[in-house]
């Protein structure tokens, strides 16, 4: 819905509910305008019990919500017994200028109270209002008496009709936000699945390749430990290089699970951090950063944080790996996708070789990375030749302006 639309829609609905209210004052204004012209013997009686009907309306509405369910039966009863009293006090001449207070004292019964008191209200208010009317007339003359009636019991039903509809659209609002809390539990719980698979990923392709080397290595020294005390020694020094190394691995893992550096730094931000860092742990010796596009679109938070693991299992690989010389990290923004390129002058590799997972493989596996850039509608394309270095470009599909309100928007969602 546009929102100056729903504005003025929010705005007629509350001149709708003070419309009553306003027919009241205007009633009771009009027909002490009348008093004053006619300046009869009982005009003072009349003000005064007709100034105390207004004041004690006005008086519930300003309290409005904080009067008690007794309080609003309580004001309700006043106001319908003061209107009986200046309906049977006024004269035959003023009897239809205050038989119309029953349309707003029904309105204000139906509103402040529940259906069967308001009921027995409304049905009290019928009642004075057809005796009133008959006894003016000197008898019951249909035309003069059912009109006033049927605005009365015409109001009461568009008024329940009225509550009726608000009641079905507040059902519908909260079972929109049960929805749209049940929507954000299941991406909370997809976002920690995911994230507990790329946690075993991680471990299988680290420290459990590791660990499982290592025992490996431990159980041959063992047997060799006599007869070959030498090699024993060579694969105890193997096994103690080799936990090194994974107790390296781990304290990365550990640094990649604190709070994602994307959230703080944002996506260039945390990616020049990253080079930087791998320039420090020798993954190459020149690495560099680049930003290049005119357009910047908009990257959220999920997507932003894949595509900086996949640039820290890129570069894991490269250290690893490729051993490069130069490597060059570009992060380009399009203006309907951002893509980040990685590229070396290391040994390169086939193909063919990677094209699935291998179990000597280490970090972040590029069928994992290209299956987590998938989720999220990006894709991830390898160029490789042994000995000519490598490049791989991650690709994420930027939020459009209209997609990015929707899903900003639940209730649009359901919609």
């Amino acid at each position: 819905m546009d929102l100056s639309f729903r504005g003025f829609v929010v705005h007629d609905h509350r001149a709708l509910r003070h419309a009553p209210h306003l027919v009241f004052f205007v009633v009771v204004g009009s027909a002490l305008v009348r008093l004053a012209e006619l300046n009869l013997a009982l005009c003072w009686d009349i003000v005064i019990l007709s100034a105390l009907l207004a004041t004690t309306y006005a008086a519930g509405l300003a309290l409005g919500d904080r009067l008690g369910p007794l309080a609003r039966h309580l004001w309700v009863a006043v106001l319908v017994a003061l209107w009986a009293w200046l309906v049977v006090l006024t004269p035959a001449l003023l009897t239809n200028a205050y038989v119309w207070c029953a349309v707003p004292l029904a309105c204000v019964a139906l509103r402040a109270q529940g259906r069967r008191a308001a009921a027995v209200s409304v049905g009290a208010i019928t009642f004075v209002l057809v005796a009133q009317l008959t006894r003016s007339a000197g008898g019951f003359d249909p035309e003069l008496v059912l009109i006033p009636v049927a605005a009365v019991w015409g109001t009461v039903a568009l008024y329940r009709t009225q509550q009726r509809d608000a009641a079905e659209r507040q059902r519908l609002v909260d079972e929109l936000r049960g929805t749209r809390e049940v929507l954000a539990r299941e991406q909370r719980r997809a976002g920690m699945l995911g994230e507990r698979e790329r946690i075993a990923r991680d471990l299988h392709d680290t420290l459990a390749q590791e660990l499982s080397g290592s025992l490996m290595l431990l159980q041959a020294a063992e047997r060799e430990w006599e007869h070959r005390p030498d090699a024993a020694r060579t694969r105890v020094r193997a096994v103690a290089d080799g936990l090194d190394v994974s107790l390296a691995e781990t304290r990365r893992m550990i640094r990649d699970l604190t709070p994602s550096v994307v959230v703080e730094e944002g996506l260039e931000g945390s990616l020049r951090l990253l080079c930087l860092r791998a320039q420090q742990d020798g993954t190459a010796a020149r690495v560099r950063f680049r930003s290049t596009g005119e357009h910047r679109p908009e990257l959220d938070e999920p997507a932003a944080t894949t595509l900086f693991r996949v640039a820290q299992g890129l570069l894991a690989n490269v250290r690893e790996h490729a051993r490069a010389t130069s490597l060059l990290v570009t992060l380009h923004h399009g203006p309907d996708r951002v893509d980040l390129d990685v590229c070396d002058d290391g040994v390169g590799f086939d193909l063919v070789r990677v094209a699935g997972p291998s179990p000597s493989d280490r970090g972040f596996g590029l069928p994992a990375a290209r299956a987590r850039l998938r989720e999220f509608g990006g894709d991830l394309a390898v160029d490789g030749t042994p000995g000519r270095g490598t490049r791989i470009r991650a690709t994420v599909p930027a939020r459009t302006p209209s997609t990015a309100l929707l899903a900003e928007s639940p209730a649009a969602a359901v919609r």
